[in-house]
């Protein structure tokens, strides 16, 4: 969250701060919500910098997260959340959480 409002203090940062706030508001209630995704070029070509400068580590970082959850059973929905939140990571522009 924090993250996210030091991107929208510039102008050209704010679409990437919006992404943050994605992350932050999936993080905190991640149960029961789904992620679409849509988009455009314009969405395709930001998910392209995004995934060079962010996107891998944030996924491998949720993917280890969601291997080490779910090796029990009581941390399989959480691990479940977190690869949900990985998928998210590689393609934030254009995805809508619902």
């Amino acid at each position: 969250m924090l993250a996210g409002i030091l991107w929208c203090l510039t102008v050209v940062g704010i679409p990437v701060g919006i992404q943050c706030f994605k992350f932050a508001g999936l993080t905190f209630f991640p149960f029961g919500k789904d992620v679409e995704y849509g988009g455009g070029a314009g969405s395709f070509l930001l998910n392209i910098i995004w995934l060079i400068v962010t996107g891998v580590p944030m996924a491998l970082e949720h993917l280890a997260f969601g291997a080490i959850l779910c090796v029990t059973v009581i941390g399989i929905p959480f691990g479940m959340q977190h690869f949900k939140l990985a998928k998210l990571a590689l393609m934030p522009f254009g995805a809508a959480v619902r």
